[in-house]
């Protein structure tokens, strides 16, 4: 559980974290979208080189980022397995009957988890360098022209707040209940897969009881403080876009014209990296 980073803030003073919060949110979404568009290796190395990049320059530890991809590891690896023999294409490595492996198979599962551990990485770093306030206030000025078709701007707002704090509240909640049931003669890390998820039963209906507890009592506080979602709240730190957010932006967008010219320019490298590999296999 402690390997789930995403809402939890590192907080240092660089220049990523005093990046107004509206253009972070609009570099990730533009971010995510590019990844899509990266058709080689050169276009993931490209990725991964600006992803550490910003890392660096955000005085977040390599280290610290890296372990977001630990919580999906099953998932990439058994996305990976689906891929390699679901997806035929190019030259057959192994030909069991029904189970086939090819060239491009293996290729594609390669990148498919570099995209999703990409992904994963991407949106840590953002969830990393902002706090749940800035989020919030972020995602409300972003979405206010909806405010005029009668969508409740703020209250999704306040919503993402509180469930961007209650991940990290829920981690330690969930790392106590697991103690407490191994200090009791549970045995939550042994055993095969079934005996696993019949152990961790214990484990989340607490978990549940404690999750509603403590929505209960935040809406009894915020109840106690008279709160409401009025039209014309008023804000202690107003947003505004700076010359820091200018360079930033400049910098993304040369990132996604390189990905672009990658693309179309230069797609044709992995080619001779498959024939490479095949070679090898060969």
């Amino acid at each position: 559980m402690k390997d789930v980073t995403f809402g939890q803030y590192y907080p240092t003073n660089s220049v990523i974290h005093r990046l107004d919060p509206r253009a972070k949110l609009i570099f990730a979404l533009v971010y995510m979208i590019t990844i899509f568009f990266v058709a080689s290796y050169c276009g993931y190395a490209l990725v991964a080189l600006f992803l550490v990049a910003v890392t660096l320059i955000a005085k977040v530890p390599l280290k610290t980022l890296l372990r977001s991809v630990k919580a999906i590891l099953v998932i990439m690896i058994f996305t990976a397995i689906i891929n390699i023999f679901f997806y035929h294409d190019g030259r057959v490595l192994v030909d069991w009957g029904v189970i086939q492996i090819t060239l491009g198979g293996i290729d594609f599962a390669i990148k498919m988890a570099l995209r999703i551990s990409l992904l994963v990485m991407g949106t840590s770093l953002l969830s990393f360098t902002t706090t749940p306030v800035e989020l919030t206030d972020a995602l409300e000025s972003l979405l206010k022209p909806l405010s005029y078709i009668k969508v409740p701007v703020h209250d999704i707002a306040l919503i993402m707040s509180i469930a961007l704090r209650f991940i990290p509240g829920l981690m330690e909640e969930t790392d106590k209940i697991m103690m407490a049931q191994k200090a009791r003669g549970a045995e939550i890390d042994t055993g095969g897969l079934i005996k696993k998820v019949k152990a961790m039963l214990p484990v989340l209906i607490p978990l549940f009881v404690s999750a509603i507890r403590r929505a209960d009592e935040l809406a009894d506080a915020l109840d106690a403080r008279c709160y409401n979602a009025t039209k014309h709240r008023t804000k202690m730190k107003l947003l505004k876009f700076t010359f820091k957010d200018a360079v930033a932006a400049f910098a993304v967008a040369a990132f996604v014209t390189l990905i672009l010219l990658d693309k179309y320019l230069l797609g044709g490298l992995d080619s001779y990296i498959v024939a490479f590999f095949g070679g090898l296999a060969a």
